[in-house]
């Protein structure tokens, strides 16, 4: 009934019927090797560690992401995030299982929202796409994580982003081997510092398994 109401338009291309036709999902950019084989990044030839992420500290053990963040995933990510188009992390859940191997890990769990922003939207992507990843890889999916408020990172530098969320995010816990899930890795800015709160807790080894990730 809601489908009569409110028609389906692609959010890529406009086609009607469904909100990601599959030509556009077909077409989203996946990330394939050669990467850096600590944060993921396209290489052109494989690389322990990349320009990067050489010479910084980093808290987990290597990040992976299914797609490029181009104009047709920012479109995807940008329906799904602030107009509530909640069926589309069905796609981005069909995209990084395509893409991405399974985690090393115990449990899954996710970057929580900024306290406002979450009340906003009224979901988390990220949190819907760790509890989908947990059942097909049949782990648990934990909420380990809290975060403070903060300031926004859309806009910031790269250093200004790892300013910004350095001690944002706390956990009480954590077993040795954890996945953390985000919807965007941006700078890494945001993952590198939910995955040292982890390491605080206890964890010891942190994987990071993201659906975009923004390409230098």
């Amino acid at each position: 009934m809601l489908d009569l109401l409110l028609p389906q338009q692609c959010v890529v291309c406009g086609a009607g019927g469904v909100q990601l036709c599959e030509p556009c999902l077909a077409r989203l950019p996946r990330i394939e090797p050669p990467l850096c084989e600590r944060c993921g990044a396209p290489t052109a030839w494989p690389v322990l560690r990349c320009r990067d992420c050489a010479g910084r500290r980093l808290a987990y053990a290597r990040a992976r992401a299914a797609v490029q963040y181009d104009d047709s995933v920012r479109a995807v990510v940008g329906a799904w995030k602030e107009r509530g188009l909640r069926r589309l992390s069905d796609a981005a859940v069909s995209v990084i299982l395509e893409v991405v191997p399974p985690p090393e890990a115990a449990m899954v769990t996710f970057v929580p929202p900024d306290p406002d922003r979450g009340l906003k939207r009224g979901h988390h992507p990220p949190g819907r796409l760790a509890e989908a990843f947990a059942g097909h890889w049949r782990l648990p999916c934990e909420a380990l994580l809290a975060r403070r408020a903060g300031k926004r990172q859309r806009g910031l530098s790269r250093p200004e982003r790892r300013r910004n969320v350095a001690g944002a995010f706390v956990a009480a816990s954590a077993p040795a081997a954890v996945t953390l899930v985000d919807d965007v890795f941006t700078s890494g800015a945001t993952a590198n510092a939910a995955a040292s709160a982890l390491r605080r807790a206890g964890a010891r080894r942190v994987e990071i398994v993201a659906f975009a990730r923004v390409v230098r």
